[in-house]
């Protein structure tokens, strides 16, 4: 019985080995036809990006399809964007898509953009493509042509920064177009901010708790110099009471970049 078993269990091993070559041999190879084709954003596309607008639609990339020859099956295509010049050598999957187009918000090309290293508030040339891939044996990936676009990406601002704004400020009075400085929270702290910024002169600025992040801005909730004064703060030389209407810092430093921390839990401001 023992080697009727054994003889059972060789047979049933031959008849597998021998289906298993020729689902092998029988599976479609897919092979490539030809290339996808990029229609849109040509390189006369130019946007700069605000937060104000991160819903609306930045632009819709637009392809001719690829072709595979073999059997049928889903292309998945993926938009890939590259510093300028770089041939694609480390290219970023910006999105993908199963259709022949992609709406991009301002919001995803945003983050596209900055999480491919291009940096905020300065406008980049990217180099943009798109890529189509398909299951099976034999399938290689299919590169369209490219154009050069340029984007100016906006600050992804952290939720628990304070902010600086006035015309001691490189923004000045306004929130509107990103100009407010962003006061984030020193690293691991939760009682301190810290940020280098350029400061003028003369001028006058306040330290506010939010962002709305609309032109009108988020005047409700800030911090004056009264406010630190009063709260027993130890305040720097170069920054005083600007004596207006809201008691205002007064920067009367040189204009240059200078480092301003205010730590909550010392009570001490300071300018480097």
């Amino acid at each position: 019985m023992k080697n009727l078993n054994k003889i059972l269990i060789a047979f049933i091993s031959v008849i597998a080995i021998s289906c298993s070559g020729d689902d092998v041999e029988n599976r479609p190879v897919i092979v490539k036809g030809t290339e996808p084709v990029l229609l849109s954003p040509k390189s006369d596309f130019n946007i700069i990006l605000s937060k104000e607008n991160e819903n609306d639609l930045a632009t819709t990339v637009v392809w001719e399809p690829a072709t595979y020859v073999g059997d049928a099956t889903v292309i998945t295509y993926t938009i890939e964007i590259a510093k300028k010049g770089t041939n694609f050598a480390t290219p970023f999957a910006a999105a993908t898509s199963t259709s022949t187009y992609k709406n991009l918000t301002v919001a995803e090309l945003n983050s596209a953009l900055i999480n491919a290293g291009f940096p905020a508030k300065v406008e980049s040339e990217i180099d943009i493509r798109v890529k189509s891939t398909i299951g099976g044996v034999g399938s290689t990936p299919q590169i369209s042509n490219s154009y050069t676009i340029k984007a100016t990406p906006y600050h992804v601002p952290l939720a628990t920064s304070h902010w600086l704004v006035g015309d001691a400020t490189p923004g000045g009075w306004t929130w509107a177009g990103d100009a407010e400085t962003e006061f984030p929270l020193i690293i691991g702290r939760t009682d301190a901010y810290k940020v280098a910024v350029v400061l003028n002169s003369g001028k006058a600025f306040r330290v506010f708790l939010g962002n709305n992040f609309t032109a009108d801005g988020n005047w409700d909730a800030s911090h004056n110099y009264t406010y630190y004064a009063s709260n027993g703060f130890v305040i720097p030389a170069d920054l005083v009471d600007a004596l207006d209407g809201d008691h205002n810092f007064k920067y009367t430093g040189p204009t240059k970049e200078r480092v301003l921390t205010i730590d909550y839990a010392s009570k001490k401001i300071t300018l480097e």
